[in-house]
């Protein structure tokens, strides 16, 4: 029986206190020194700490705690806990930063400004999101929207991020939402890469008549694996051996060379593989041949 607190969980208890701390410190020593704003529940808090003066720490939990209880029976047992454990993670870790006198002195240059806190704040979240975890806010009120009107989870986030960013007006100048944009382009791109994984990879389908002639090539020569999927042509009926296999971006050009040695009329499709686990990507490819031929040759006096 799986228990809720194992080894795993501790190791994303332990991802979610990371990743906040280093969301936390992107935000205290980046975006808030150079005004730089941001989406959903934490740009609503430095738009309180710019218009009243209350500090991020508190007002993280003063907005997350009421939706958190809200949408509690929503997210689920481990999400809860997930949730509640990163926004008190973010308060913590604002609060703590906000003590440590640090300045990142990077000659008032917007634009670098802008890139590095989107990377640093991508990290973070990244980090969190990729265990399961939250910082709160947004994410439980779109889950909310999607299950009670339907509405997308992606594009309630959009439409709650655009409204922030515009009140974000009210204390930042339009130069700086400028920069803000790009800061949030580079926040997002950075946590696709996370999200997807440490290997990205291609996979490709082959669609020929003498698949069984190349198959045996494309295994030895790439030492990869190969599956048959069986098809059937639309228009000619005939039953198709289709061969699948996952390789890496450089390897796509030799599985096309291979391919048209046998076939050049051969069908060749290439996807988009965003996370591959197994052998060969995320632990050790077996050694190739020649490196086992050397190995094994026994050495001459």
């Amino acid at each position: 029986m799986r228990t809720l607190f194992s080894w795993r969980t501790v190791r994303d208890i332990v991802l979610i206190l990371f990743g906040t701390s280093i969301y936390a410190f992107g935000l205290v020593y980046l975006n808030i020194p150079n005004d730089l704003a941001e989406g959903g529940v934490t740009g609503i808090t430095l738009i309180m700490r710019a218009l009243w003066g209350i500090n991020p720490a508190i007002s993280t939990l003063i907005l997350n705690i009421p939706i958190i209880l809200i949408g509690g029976k929503i997210l689920g047992r481990r999400s809860l806990i997930y949730t509640i454990l990163g926004t008190f993670g973010l308060s913590f870790w604002l609060a703590f930063w906000q003590t440590i006198p640090f300045a990142i002195d990077l000659q008032h240059d917007l634009l670098i400004v802008a890139l590095l806190a989107g990377l640093v704040a991508g990290i973070g979240s990244g980090i969190v999101y990729k265990v399961g975890g939250t910082t709160g806010g947004v994410d439980v009120l779109a889950r909310i929207l999607e299950k009670n009107f339907g509405i997308t989870i992606g594009r309630s986030l959009l439409i709650f991020d655009v409204f922030v960013l515009l009140l974000s007006l009210s204390y930042i100048d339009l130069k700086r939402m400028m920069y803000t944009l790009i800061f949030s382009y580079v926040f997002s791109r950075v946590i696709d890469s996370i999200l997807d994984g440490g290997y990205s990879a291609k996979g490709i389908l082959v669609i020929s008549n003498h698949t069984e002639e190349m198959t045996p090539v494309l295994m030895d020569e790439l030492e990869r694996g190969v599956t048959f999927l069986h098809g059937e042509g639309g228009y000619s009926r005939v039953d198709k051996q289709i061969i699948y296999m996952v390789v890496s971006g450089r390897e796509i050009s030799e599985v096309k060379r291979i391919v048209h040695d046998f076939d050049t009329q051969a069908f060749v499709s290439v996807i988009n593989v965003h996370e591959v686990e197994g052998e060969g990507f995320t632990y050790l490819r077996p050694k190739s041949r020649f490196l086992q031929r050397k190995t094994n040759t026994p050495k001459t006096k």
